[in-house]
């Protein structure tokens, strides 16, 4: 079968981290750190593990920093290559081993791609596990399978960038009939928004740095679950204002000196000017989520929550090289980061954030099908790659591989 996947090279990923900034193609073109290649289905490594064709696969923020070199190298060490790309997955269950309860054969199901303790069949269960934390599990090196945070940045599973990739049981949820292929590829996202969300505590004013389909996820999990009163959003480009006001952003502002002027405006915090750099701010926003995680967006985030107000990282960070901790020590900031899904407190019971995804959009309390804006077959990979990257060229939200066994 055909699969694309990441091709570890060093003289790649230094010609990338050296020349990247200057030649925006050099990341989809044949330097780069992507093959499409003819590789065998990945082998089921336990009874309760079952193969899943994908249909749609999307195209994450956490790839293209792979791709790019722009990410940090903090998951080197516990990431296994080459690994098949897609974490984004809904697909159609097509084989299921011998002690397989939850799942059936012809099923379509989304993927949680968290390699946690018990996919890895490994007992006792590590504490943030026993805890339904386990996207922050600390034997992702351990188990049946080869070391990886996700399905997806593991050798032995593979991923949603192919004709075919292997889960857990446990890893999967079935579909309604009622949600499209669309929505249901955005479950895993929106799961990571709820999360982050769920992270912050409520609060009268929000604001949301970043409308890529993070960001805009954020916004759609803040509304849904009425965490707060007023939400601002900063959006680069206009299809991204036009889909955070649908979102229900209340005020939508460009993401620069003006935008930083209207925010401060509105919750009355006043602008102190140096010689050089950006301003102190006195004052700011109650919750600050940075949908972005670049060395601006964080430093921005930092400057605009109030005192001992809540910063939220959802975004995946790249590696800042300057920013200015005198804003948390000063402010006495919360800064939070929010990877993953788990177990949540909400309303009084406890959910998965994923389960509770899943009920959101069930109910038609948020419509994400318009945010899936682009697909393109396996083979033209590298044109579905420079889409999700150049964002505002392309009007692009969330691009998505639609998987064609056929073509496979």
């Amino acid at each position: 079968m055909l699969a694309v996947q990441y091709v570890k090279s060093i003289p790649s990923w230094l010609l990338l981290k050296g020349l990247g900034r200057f030649w925006s193609g050099l990341a989809t073109s044949p330097l780069g750190l992507m093959r499409l290649r003819a590789v065998p289905e990945p082998r089921l490594p336990g009874p309760r593990w079952c193969r899943v064709r994908p249909i749609l696969s999307g195209i994450c923020g956490s790839d293209l920093s792979s791709l790019t070199a722009e990410g940090s190298v903090y998951f080197g060490p516990v990431t296994s290559f080459p690994f098949t790309f897609g974490h984004e997955v809904v697909g159609q269950v097509v084989e299921v081993g011998p002690e397989v309860s939850r799942v059936r054969p012809g099923q379509r199901v989304a993927l949680e791609p968290a390699l946690g303790c018990e996919v890895r069949g490994i007992e006792p269960l590590c504490p943030a596990c026993r805890e339904g934390a386990h996207g922050n599990c600390v034997n992702i090196v351990r188990g049946v399978i080869s070391p990886g945070v996700q399905t997806g940045f593991c050798r032995d599973t593979g991923g949603g960038w192919s004709a075919s990739l292997v889960a857990h049981e446990l890893q999967l949820h079935p579909v309604p009939e009622t949600l499209s292929d669309e929505e249901a590829v955005l479950l895993e996202p929106f799961a990571c928004a709820l999360h982050a969300v769920l992270r912050a505590p409520k609060h009268r004013v929000g604001l949301v740095l970043g409308c890529g389909t993070m960001g805009l996820l954020t916004i759609a999990a803040a509304k849904a679950l009425s965490r707060c009163e007023q939400l601002i959003a900063f959006a680069k480009h206009p299809h991204q204002q036009e889909q955070a006001k649908r979102l229900g952003a209340d005020i939508v502002l460009p993401p620069d000196r003006k935008g930083r002027d209207r925010v401060c405006e509105l919750v009355g915090a006043t602008q102190h000017y140096a010689e050089i750099g950006p301003p102190t701010i006195l004052g700011g926003v109650d919750v600050v989520f940075d949908c972005v995680g670049s060395e601006r967006s964080l430093d921005e985030a930092l400057r605009l929550t109030k005192g001992r107000g809540t910063a939220i990282l959802v975004g995946m960070p790249g590696i800042p090289s300057w920013v200015d901790w005198t804003t948390i020590w000063f402010k006495e900031l919360q800064v939070c980061g929010a990877y993953a899904y788990g177990l949540e407190d909400v309303d009084g019971r406890r959910i998965s954030t994923f389960d509770l995804a899943l009920d959101l959009l069930a109910s038609r309390r948020v419509d994400l099908k318009p945010l899936v804006t682009h697909r393109f077959p396996l083979t033209q990979y590298r044109q579905a790659v420079r889409t999700a990257l150049l964002t505002g060229r392309y009007r692009s939200i969330k691009t998505v591989f639609a998987i064609d066994s056929a073509e496979t």
